[in-house]
């Protein structure tokens, strides 16, 4: 069984930093990429940055470049979003997913590529 638990979320003050953690069991994690979207109230799953199999390509929405790191830790089952500069515009619900299979770059920005989701972690940003 897949699982995926996220954490690290809270409330912080615009301008500040988190860091969210998702830790995933049931699978052989360093054979897959995995993703961060965010899902604010009333509005569709956008994606927020992805990460290959090896760590060695990362991929960030334009509202999130430069402001948003992922990295991975494939020794301990892990993938890292670490936040600063944080904006209210930023505040949502964030979910870590699996995607075993990406032919393309593309796919990763895709929420319907991912085959694997967590339950998420709420972060809010205040103004």
């Amino acid at each position: 069984q897949v699982q995926l638990v996220e954490s690290g979320g809270g409330l912080v003050q615009a301008g500040g930093s988190l860091r969210l953690s998702c830790v995933v069991s049931g699978l052989i994690f360093s054979k897959f990429g995995m993703g961060w979207f965010r899902q604010a109230p009333g509005k569709a799953r956008e994606f927020v940055a992805a990460i290959s199999w090896s760590g060695d390509m990362t991929y960030y929405a334009d509202s999130v470049k430069g402001r948003f790191t992922m990295s991975r830790d494939n020794d301990n089952n892990s993938v890292y979003l670490q936040m600063i500069s944080l904006k209210p515009e930023d505040t949502a619900d964030y979910y870590c997913a699996v995607i075993r299979s990406a032919p393309s770059n593309g796919h990763y920005y895709v929420p319907d590529s991912y085959d694997f989701w967590g339950q998420g972690t709420q972060v809010i940003v205040s103004s």
